[in-house]
């Protein structure tokens, strides 16, 4: 029964060690550019309460003032962005661990580049977006990665695809007439069942470790349930001998082997600790494997 405990306390203590991280940071619109005097809202998932930190030209702010709880965590908003709203969003859980960091850019100028926020996975469609603060539609765009053209348009959008790493990078738009955006970061990454496929060695190492804390459990019960049957055999056996020498002595010496191998079985009992109900019972039961493996060792 101990050891079944202890095998129930592993896996609590593991499932406790193993709890998926939840956390994370999201911006609402979805977008990493946005227009002075536009509304901004971060939402913590996965925790009750965050404190929202802002990073701009070296100085760190707090978000607090605004906090507001939500379903699923609680919520960051600023009715009204200006250029000093420009820079890194994040918020950090005790212990020092921190989010995913968000990096806005909020831009006076006529055209901002409508980016995700979020990292998009491998192999799904991305569009970006050139969007014009006073014209919806009806002018030409082009946009641009790490500085060089890569697309012109008279819709203002351009669609990636089955997006790659190598689609990654920096990314502005211009509209002609008006002007270009700020750029912003794309973010790649790949799916939990991308990353198990292409790296087998890796998914092998993602076993849980209660698993492994409940074998090796397992297989030191196992050794010493074995050592333990075999001394208990081996008792059995000695007992059957002294049992048949007994015959043969007289009275006396008889009853001081009764004597013996009473004390012996109380003994033994008193360590089994309740796994078996007395060795007489236990020798029966064994006793056709004692002879085959035991005794004649």
């Amino acid at each position: 029964m101990d050891g079944w405990k202890m095998m129930a306390i592993m896996i609590h203590l593991d499932v406790q060690d193993q709890k998926v991280d939840a956390v994370s940071l999201h911006v609402v619109p979805n977008r990493l550019q946005f227009f002075e005097y536009e509304s901004v809202t971060f939402y913590c998932e996965g925790v009750d309460y965050c404190e929202v930190l802002h990073k701009f030209k070296g100085k760190i702010k707090s978000c607090s003032k605004t906090n507001k709880m939500t379903p699923t965590g609680s919520s960051c908003s600023i009715q009204a962005v200006y250029a000093d709203n420009s820079g890194e969003y994040w918020y950090e859980l005790e212990g020092g661990r921190r989010s995913n960091i968000i990096n806005l850019s909020v831009t006076a100028g006529p055209v901002i580049l409508e980016s995700p926020a979020v990292p998009v996975l491998m192999e799904e469609t991305v569009t970006l977006s050139c969007r014009n603060k006073t014209h919806s539609s009806n002018f030409k765009a082009e946009f641009y990665k790490n500085r060089r053209s890569i697309h012109k348009t008279s819709t203002g959008n351009m669609t990636i695809q089955r997006v790659s790493k190598s689609d990654e990078g920096h990314y502005k738009c211009s509209i002609s007439g008006a002007g270009e955006s700020p750029d912003s970061w794309l973010n790649i990454t790949e799916s939990q069942n991308k990353k198990s496929k292409s790296n087998p060695d890796e998914e092998a190492c993602h076993f849980s470790s209660a698993a492994t804390r409940i074998i090796s459990t397992i297989l030191v019960s196992a050794l010493l349930v074995v050592v333990g049957l075999y001394h208990i055999c081996k008792a059995c056996c000695k007992r059957e001998a002294d049992t048949v020498d007994a015959g043969k002595a007289t009275p006396a010496a008889v009853r001081e082997t009764e004597g013996s191998l009473l004390s012996n079985s109380s003994t033994i009992l008193l360590l089994s600790k309740g796994f078996f109900f007395s060795c007489g019972v236990v020798c029966i039961f064994v006793r056709r494997v004692c002879n085959i493996f035991v005794c004649n060792i």
